[in-house]
């Protein structure tokens, strides 16, 4: 097995979570927060997506899916079309609504660049620094796991929600 195929099977991963934790869910049991200092199942889904397409286009040096294929004016979210969500606030976190179908849309598109950009990838191409401002300088291969921790670690908060939501 090479290397870009462990990637694209940890990417899809996430995917595959996403679609059980967005499933059925109404826009509004995506928007509940257990307190007003929590994430929503809807903004964890739009940040975990956020955070693969802004690093992963950066990466790979191309635009990303959310202004390239119009998924910013589908959202129409009140926050900069940069955003990512790193710092929100409550009312920032409380800002982000959507629909099941929209968030895996997104998701699933973000999804698909991903892929495309991994699969490509040779071992070697793994050791390109691509951020000099860490020491060490962080490489190709470190941001591409530090982005499948983040959405990990997010989707699986995202699963416990669900639970509290199914449970009340």
């Amino acid at each position: 097995m090479r290397t870009s195929d462990l990637l694209a099977d940890a990417f899809g991963r996430i995917g595959d979570e996403v679609h059980r934790v967005v499933e059925g869910l109404t826009p509004e049991a995506l928007a509940f927060r257990p307190d007003g200092r929590a994430n929503s199942i809807a903004w964890l889904i739009w940040h975990l997506t956020r955070v693969q397409d802004d690093h992963v286009a950066a990466v790979a040096g191309h635009e990303q899916v959310w202004t390239s294929s119009g998924w910013a004016t589908r959202f129409g979210l009140p926050l900069d079309e940069a955003d990512i969500g790193y710092g929100h606030d409550t009312e920032q976190v409380a800002a982000v609504t959507a629909d099941g179908a929209t968030l895996v849309g997104y998701y699933e598109s973000a999804s698909a660049m991903t892929s495309r950009f991994v699969r490509a990838l040779t071992d070697t191409d793994l050791d390109r620094v691509v951020d000099e401002r860490w020491d060490p300088p962080v490489t190709l291969g470190v941001r591409l796991i530090s982005v499948i921790a983040d959405d990990l670690q997010h989707v699986g908060q995202a699963a416990y929600l669900r639970g509290i939501i199914e449970r009340r």
